[in-house]
């Protein structure tokens, strides 16, 4: 299953072609998403980005011709790094609980890098259409992931969507909030989680078997 997100419209000013320019490209976007985290929105200028990751600014305009369109390439990476790290737990057909431990683990990496990136990306950065659309997309996939993962564990396809709906909601909700309360790195949050998800389609599971 693919998880990279369909780009409504190409924002870069041109692509990488060569390793070189490809790593340019990764260690800007890199610092981009730094930059915001830490400074958000107001405090993200592209000359803070070029400072950061150690290119000129010149560099960085060869690629991306403003700051809105290096808001977009990050956007898009956070989307596929979440969007990974759900497909990637559910592969192989493991057991229940070692789903769930590589799907917290993977969603706190995810988030540990840049904890506040998220919450800028929602609260400050500004959108426009093409964007609506790639969080729109993105939206659907996730669900998409989800829905693959919940089935493995839900031998009747009803209702299935529905599940992976709560489930994904219930764990974005505890990462997210715990993102912002600086709690990503607590070992019992993570014991926590990965026990609401087993208990919750354990029980799907049960009453699918019972209903």
């Amino acid at each position: 299953m693919s998880t990279r997100i369909a780009k409504p419209r190409m924002r870069m000013r041109k692509l990488p072609r060569q390793a070189r320019s490809r790593a340019t490209v990764e260690a800007i976007i890199e610092a981009g998403a730094h930059v915001l985290s830490e400074l958000g929105w107001a405090g993200f200028t592209t000359n803070k980005v070029a400072e950061a990751a150690g290119v000129s600014i010149g560099s960085l305009y060869q690629y991306f011709p403003d700051k809105l369109s290096l808001l977009e390439a990050i956007r898009r990476r956070h989307f596929d790094q979440v969007l990974s790290v759900i497909a990637e737990s559910a592969e192989g057909g493991k057991p229940l609980k070692r789903f769930a431990q590589d799907l917290v683990r993977g969603m706190i990496e995810a988030h540990s890098i840049h904890p506040t990136l998220h919450q800028v990306l929602l609260d400050e950065a500004p959108g426009d259409r093409g964007s609506r659309a790639a969080h729109a997309s993105f939206q659907t996939r996730y669900l998409e992931h989800y829905t693959a993962a919940v089935a493995q564990y839900r031998r009747r396809r009803k209702d299935v969507e529905t599940i992976a709906r709560v489930l994904s909601s219930a764990v974005e909700g505890v990462i997210h909030n715990a993102a912002r309360r600086d709690m990503l790195d607590a070992p019992e949050l993570r014991k926590q989680l990965v026990e609401l998800i087993c208990a919750y389609l354990s029980g799907a599971s049960r009453s699918a078997r019972t209903g």
